[in-house]
Order: C-alpha cells, then sequence, then structure tokens
C-alpha cells in the first residue's frame, strides 16, 4: 500500500525534478509533486511524495525531515487523509445569509449545544451589537 508523505517548507523557485533528485537516497519512489500557485506559477512551499510502502516512508520521514534543502530545512510527515468537502461530518450545516443584506444569521452556523447558548450574541461582535441598540434606541427616541 502506498503511503503519501507532506514536504514542507520548501523555497518558491523549487522545481518536481530538483525534489525528486533529492530524494533520490530514498530508492524508488513512485511519485513526487509539488503543489504550485495557479497564477504565477511557483511552488506554494510544500509538496508531497508517495512510497511503496510504510517502511519506506517511515524510513524517508526519517532521513530527510530536517534535512536542508536549498537552504531550508524541511519538514517531512506522513500526509493526513483528504477530507472530502470543507465541513465537519459532525458540525451543522452553514447558514445562507439571506437577499436582504441580513447578516444576523451568521453565527448560526456553528452548532449550538443549548438553548440559551443561542440567545447570547457572538462576543466577537457584543461590543459592535451594543454599540448599534443604543444609537437605535436613541434615534427611536428623538422621533
Amino acid at each position: 500500500m502506498s503511503i503519501r508523505l507532506y514536504v514542507g517548507n520548501l523555497p518558491k523557485d523549487v522545481e518536481r525534478e530538483e525534489l525528486q533528485n533529492f530524494f533520490q537516497d530514498a530508492g524508488d519512489l513512485l511519485s513526487v509533486k509539488v503543489i504550485t500557485d495557479r497564477k504565477t506559477g511557483k511552488c506554494r512551499g510544500f509538496g508531497f511524495v508517495t512510497a511503496k510502502n510504510d517502511e519506506q516512508a517511515d524510513q524517508i520521514v526519517e532521513a530527510f525531515n530536517g534535512k536542508e534543502f536549498k537552504e531550508s530545512a524541511l519538514k517531512v510527515e506522513k500526509a493526513m487523509p483528504r477530507k472530502k468537502g470543507k465541513e465537519k461530518p459532525d458540525s451543522a450545516p452553514a447558514a445562507k445569509p439571506s437577499s436582504s443584506g441580513n447578516r444576523s444569521n451568521r453565527s448560526t452556523s456553528s452548532t449550538r449545544s443549548s438553548s440559551s447558548e443561542s440567545a447570547q450574541p457572538d462576543p466577537r461582535w457584543a461590543d459592535e451589537l451594543s454599540k448599534l441598540k443604543q444609537m437605535l434606541a436613541s434615534q427611536t427616541t428623538n422621533s
């Protein structure tokens, strides 16, 4: 079974062939991939190396993690499995903002553990909310 390894802290000017040559001492690798920016075509600072088996992957991590490559100490570790979609499986679906411009429903996208928590404003916006309430109260009393 092949094992995918994350290679981080790559310089922006690295090419796939250079990285493949660097990992030449690791033996036969299934693939080497440098992740590039779509607009600039330059390396985004990381890539992936695919080893043939778990044993080879452990040897590569042991030998190359922290090793200097183009004046950068590489970070090599087993890659986390890819997640499908951006949502966590146990979270509630995100609320869609309405087209009328009412953005008050945005805080409802997080999961709620009790009804009393849902009545509390988001602490990041509590100060702004109290200012708006004061402004609204002063407008209604002046009218």
